[in-house]
């Protein structure tokens, strides 16, 4: 058995898609669109594990979910890198793009070398290796 794919609500959908693209390699399919619900879905293909939805709609209310306070739940996504100095790169390159460092690199007591970030929506990402 597998995980086949997670899904998330954003607000920006196309500015998500992008972000996953080109820093995380993602393949997208083609938008869908269901117009009598007002929902779009995009489903991104990495070259190893689950896929990711991103899901939009305007309906959907904001979380209150952030880095500092947390809640139950699913909490962040883990995309693993070849090695340390990719982990620092990637982090590097997140940064001079302006998106928000939430955990510089380290080596966790669990044994990962990991940074983590903010995607565009705020979600957590952990880079690993």
């Amino acid at each position: 058995m597998k995980i086949e794919h997670i899904a998330i609500w954003v607000k920006d959908l196309e500015k998500t898609r992008e972000f996953y693209q080109r820093y995380f390699g993602a393949v997208s399919n083609e938008k869908y669109h269901n117009p009598s619900k007002n929902f779009q879905s995009y489903f991104l293909s990495f070259d190893n594990g689950c896929r990711l939805e991103i899901m939009t709609r305007p309906d959907i209310k904001e979380s209150r979910n952030s880095y500092e306070s947390q809640q139950y739940g699913i909490i962040h996504l883990a995309f693993s890198v070849e090695n340390k100095e990719k982990v620092d790169e990637l982090t590097e390159i997140l940064r001079r793009n302006g998106y928000t460092i939430a955990g510089e690199p380290r080596t966790t007591g669990d044994g990962y070398y990991e940074s983590v970030i903010l995607d565009p929506e705020n979600n957590i990402i952990e880079i690993v290796a």
